[in-house]
């Protein structure tokens, strides 16, 4: 009987292997790799595309008369959105918020990685992991309304506060808490970053510098920080870029007293249909993005975001 089951695998392998050279050819065998490239090649080529769109509608004018867009090519979105004082503070509260939701992401994932690669507990490591990635199971709208009923003037936190005799808090439609928002929500993506890296430092490096005299805050200044470097800048550059281009957080907890640049692009297309200005915006933020991961990239290296060969 098993000798049976044995050849009748044997024959279904075959079966396969026969399949497969009649689905994928000899000939075709070295085109294996553009093969598994071609659905990411493919995204990457629509994404161009619809960049390239954008920049053409950026470079219409709105036509008040017929509230289309002019035929003329010209620059007088950008000139407009450069001259708007709002455009710049809008900027400016981005950047700064993007700025400040790395800095407090990363010293918030850092531990909560190390912890996690570093726990010689089983149960406390399958803690850690489920509740890294339970708030993947909770979109980010959710999330953010979820604060809402949290932070509101009737919230919990303020019948905690109520409760031991402290008057109630405006904690709703304030900057510190589009951040606050921001920081949980950006928080899973810098742990999954910072694991890798910290995952291969071996612990004996560690244990090597100590046997050595080093203080554990020595070792983790002088060896942890510096060989957990890629991780780091891996999950500041997706954290910041993400954050740049957030919409929600802003939107639902800031209540449109603290709107970000992706909120102004939205009212751009869809509050005052000038789809036009709206484009140009776009292309800007994109342009400022960019240019702020490429000096990255260029002082500090890919990190953990780099490839083979590439700096590190």
């Amino acid at each position: 009987m098993a000798g049976a089951v044995q050849k009748a695998r044997w024959a279904l392998l075959d079966a396969v292997e026969m399949l497969a050279r009649i689905v994928w050819p000899a000939p075709l065998r070295g085109a294996l790799g553009w093969a598994f490239l071609a659905p990411a090649l493919i995204l990457v080529g629509i994404l161009v595309i619809g960049l390239g769109q954008m920049l053409e509608t950026s470079l219409h004018e709105l036509n008040l008369a017929t509230y289309r867009l002019g035929d003329a090519y010209t620059l007088a979105n950008y000139a407009t959105a450069l001259e708007r004082p709002v455009t710049w503070r809008v900027l400016a509260r981005t950047l700064g918020g993007a700025g400040i939701v790395t800095l407090v992401t990363l010293l918030l994932a850092f531990p909560y990685a190390y912890l996690l690669v570093r726990t010689g507990s089983a149960w406390a490591r399958k803690f850690l992991l489920v509740a890294l990635f339970l708030p993947f199971f909770i979109g980010q709208v959710v999330r953010a309304y979820g604060w809402l009923i949290i932070l509101g003037r009737e919230g919990l936190l303020n019948s905690a506060l109520k409760a031991v005799g402290l008057p109630a808090q405006d904690f709703l439609f304030a900057y510190p808490t589009v951040l606050f928002g921001l920081v949980q929500y950006m928080l899973p993506f810098a742990v999954l970053l910072i694991i890798p890296a910290l995952s291969a430092i071996g612990e004996e490096v560690e244990l090597a510098s100590e046997s050595l005299g080093a203080r554990w805050p020595s070792t983790f200044r002088h060896v942890v920080l510096p060989m957990a470097a890629p991780g780091l800048i891996g999950a500041s550059v997706v954290v910041f870029t993400l954050t740049l281009t957030d919409f929600a957080m802003p939107e639902i907890l800031g209540g449109g007293t603290q709107d970000f640049f992706a909120s102004a692009i939205y009212d751009s297309f869809f509050q005052i249909s000038n789809a036009g200005l709206g484009a140009a915006l776009s292309i800007l933020l994109t342009l400022i993005g960019s240019v702020i991961v490429a000096a990255v990239f260029m002082m500090a290296g890919t990190g953990t975001l780099g490839f083979r060969g590439g700096r590190r």
